[in-house]
């Protein structure tokens, strides 16, 4: 009985040792929370406007394809004929229009990693813990939206 009181003892005490230890090592360590506007910082890159410019090129070339099918199409009175420049043109835009979003895809994805990169960068140079989309977060946080804005552009 007496060595079954002294292991019960033991155990309350091993119990509560690890309930002290851990509150002291949560106690008072409040994470210092950031948080950005994504688009904001999006919107004034100028590397997202020279690919969207970019893009805009792309995307008028695509249409002087179709332009030029469309007139070579309407001249053609051969069904056959009509049939093979229908296929021509459909294969010739489809591959400008994977080049152009092969090329988007890897444009944005090297802008997106710069972009956190400079994010986690400066939130480490001032001390966040944390950082957050603007859009998910509905109270508290500090705004360092124009500091990396200034960072990107």
């Amino acid at each position: 009985m007496n060595k079954n009181f002294y292991i019960l003892v033991i155990t309350a005490l091993a119990f509560v040792l690890g309930y002290s230890v851990n509150n002291i090592a949560i106690s008072d360590t409040t994470p210092k929370v950031a948080v950005i506007d994504i688009s904001q910082i999006a919107s004034n890159s100028s590397a997202v406007k020279n690919l969207k410019s970019a893009q805009e090129k792309k995307m008028s070339e695509i249409q002087k394809t179709l332009d030029q099918a469309k007139a070579e199409i309407a001249k053609e009175t051969d069904p056959a004929k009509i049939s093979t420049l229908q296929e021509k043109y459909r294969n010739k835009v489809n591959e400008q229009k994977l080049a152009m979003d092969t090329e988007y895809n890897k444009q944005m994805t090297k802008i997106d990693s710069d972009i956190k990169a400079v994010i986690i960068e400066k939130s480490r140079n001032l001390n966040y813990d944390l950082v957050l989309p603007k859009n998910v977060v509905f109270f508290g946080g500090d705004d360092i939206t124009d500091l990396i804005s200034k960072e990107i552009k």
